[in-house]
């Protein structure tokens, strides 16, 4: 007895699809830079596990106690994590307020017609970005010490009688590196609104002349909407950094008079690890920051898909 097969009982053979030449090159072009990534950000984590020894440096980790969970218990009683904690979270609240004057500056910057004025400015605000804080804190010192270009032009004009240490003045630290940051990161920050903004379509723009629309309504109906998604996500991934304030704008910063002010968790475990040799206990702080700032990761990520139907990772 033969068996007759319809074309339609035949299995289908899947096809393959062509391997391109392009991928390939790209993914080679990628494997450095994943191999880097993996190198400084993976590799490293096999050092968490010196938190939970008593190691000293010269002695064998074989040789050394293991201590649990010491570390982490000594954490929740150490006093001065309260203080860092405190100035971690205040300088970061404080860049958070500060997150929507890179989207002014962007949508100002947009709405100038000349291009050379336009371009010149846009080269000068994010110029900041690319001066290291060593050059940064020079500039400021020279500017705002005792002795420096401020309070010299402030006193031989008679506005000031005794000379102010703004650098050195501990209830207005969290301020001034406020401002200081604002002032070397708004350029950068606005280029990122720039791009969203030249992505909008301008037709929409054309129907709102037609419709009469000024340039005032153009930009709160047309831009500022465009936009909105792009500051969210951004300010989502902020929130989720939050114990991540920094590290060399205060370690360069830092001085006897506001050390207690500025001291934020990074440079604290830098100078736990580095300057007091405490090493496990330096490792249980990073570990903390680190275990934290994945939960927050993931509770704005939900949130983000919960609200906007939209996740950020």
């Amino acid at each position: 007895m033969e068996l007759s097969y319809s074309s339609e009982q035949l299995p289908l053979k899947k096809k393959r699809r062509p391997i391109r030449k392009e991928g390939i090159v790209l993914l080679c072009m990628a494997v450095p830079f994943i191999l880097a990534a993996f190198a400084f950000h993976y590799v490293p984590l096999f050092g968490w596990i010196y938190a939970f020894f008593d190691y000293r440096p010269g002695i064998p980790l074989s040789k050394t106690a293991f201590v649990g969970f010491e570390h982490f218990r000594e954490m929740l009683m150490d006093r001065n994590m309260v203080r860092v904690l405190v100035n971690t979270l205040a300088l970061s609240f404080l860049a958070l307020l500060c997150a929507p004057i890179p989207l002014v500056l962007a949508i100002m910057i947009s709405e100038v017609k000349n291009n050379r004025f336009k371009k010149w400015f846009q080269t000068t605000s994010t110029l900041p970005h690319y001066i290291s804080w060593v050059i940064i804190y020079s500039l400021a010192f020279s500017m705002f010490s005792s002795e420096g270009a401020i309070n010299t032009i402030l006193m031989r004009l008679g506005f000031i009688d005794m000379p102010v240490n703004v650098l050195g003045n501990s209830e207005h630290a969290w301020l001034t590196q406020t401002l200081i940051l604002l002032w070397k990161s708004i350029g950068w920050n606005a280029i990122i609104y720039l791009a969203a903004i030249v992505s909008i379509d301008n037709e929409l723009y054309d129907a709102a002349k037609v419709d009469g629309a000024g340039r005032f309504r153009s930009i709160m109906h047309i831009t500022v909407p465009g936009i909105m998604p792009t500051f969210i996500v951004l300010q989502l991934l902020a929130v989720s950094n939050l114990l991540s304030a920094g590290f060399e704008q205060y370690l360069v910063f830092t001085n006897v008079m506001v050390a207690d002010r500025i001291e934020v968790l990074d440079l604290y475990v830098y100078r736990l690890g580095l300057v007091m040799n405490d090493y496990p206990y330096s490792t249980a702080v990073g570990m903390f920051k680190s275990v934290i700032s994945i939960i927050l990761l993931f509770l704005v990520n939900g949130l983000s898909k919960r609200i906007r139907g939209e996740s950020i990772v």
